[in-house]
């Protein structure tokens, strides 16, 4: 289970925004919008029983993650920013 912020400031999505459309090709700027949305969003992340809430832990197990977990944050990611920051595009 993973357990994300409900808020973002404005200077956060504007920062997003930027990273999307910084320049970089479409696949690194799909990676990073990923992991700085992760980075910025995730409280706590549930796995196998195991919970990580500190914000180091959260980033160095997300990048140790398997393909099918990484689909699960990116999935997880897609539906919340739907929910709470539907203006933001999601990677």
């Amino acid at each position: 289970m993973l357990t994300l912020r409900g808020s973002m400031t404005p200077a956060t999505r504007l920062e997003y925004n930027k990273l999307l459309t910084g320049g970089l090709e479409r696949e690194d700027a799909w990676q990073r919008g990923v992991e700085f949305l992760f980075e910025r969003l995730a409280v706590s992340w549930d796995i196998a029983g195991l919970e990580l809430t500190r914000q180091k832990e959260l980033l160095g197990r997300y990048r140790m993650a398997s393909a099918a977990e990484r689909i699960f944050v990116r999935e997880t990611l897609r539906t919340h920013l739907a929910e709470h920051f539907p203006e933001l595009t999601a990677p």
